[in-house]
C-alpha cells in the first residue's frame, strides 16, 4: 500500500536544486542540485544488480541544475537536468526516506 505521506504537497524546481514541501504543516527539504543528480537511480548511473554507482562525479559539472520535472504516475518525479541526462526516477519513498532537513536527520518523528 502506498504511504500517503510520501506523496508531496508541492514540488518546485530551482536553480539550486529541487524543493519538496512534503505536507502543508511545514515539512519541507531542498534537494540540492548536484546531490541529486550524482543520486540518480538509473541504470546508467546504478548497476543494477549491485547498486555499485557507475556515474563518475567527475563528469557531472558542478553547476548542474534541474531543468524541467515530470511527474511519473503517483509515486516519482523524473528530472531533466542540464547536462543532459533525464532518465532516472525518484520515488517519493526514496526522495523521504532520504530527506535533508533537520527534522529527518535527527531521526524525530513526524
Amino acid at each position: 500500500m502506498e504511504d500517503p505521506l510520501a506523496v508531496p504537497h508541492a514540488i518546485n524546481r530551482r536553480d539550486d536544486g529541487i524543493l519538496i514541501e512534503w505536507d502543508a504543516l511545514g515539512h519541507q527539504a531542498l534537494f540540492r542540485a548536484r546531490d541529486l543528480r550524482l543520486a540518480c537511480p538509473c541504470a546508467g548511473c546504478v548497476e543494477e544488480m549491485t547498486g555499485r554507482p557507475l556515474l563518475d562525479p567527475d563528469a557531472v559539472p558542478t553547476g548542474v541544475l534541474p531543468v524541467r520535472l515530470a511527474l511519473v504516475g503517483t509515486y516519482g518525479l523524473r528530472v531533466s537536468w542540464s547536462d543532459g541526462h533525464g532518465t532516472g526516477i525518484y520515488t517519493f519513498a526514496r526522495l523521504l526516506a532520504e530527506c535533508p532537513c533537520p527534522r529527518c536527520r535527527s531521526g524525530q518523528p513526524g
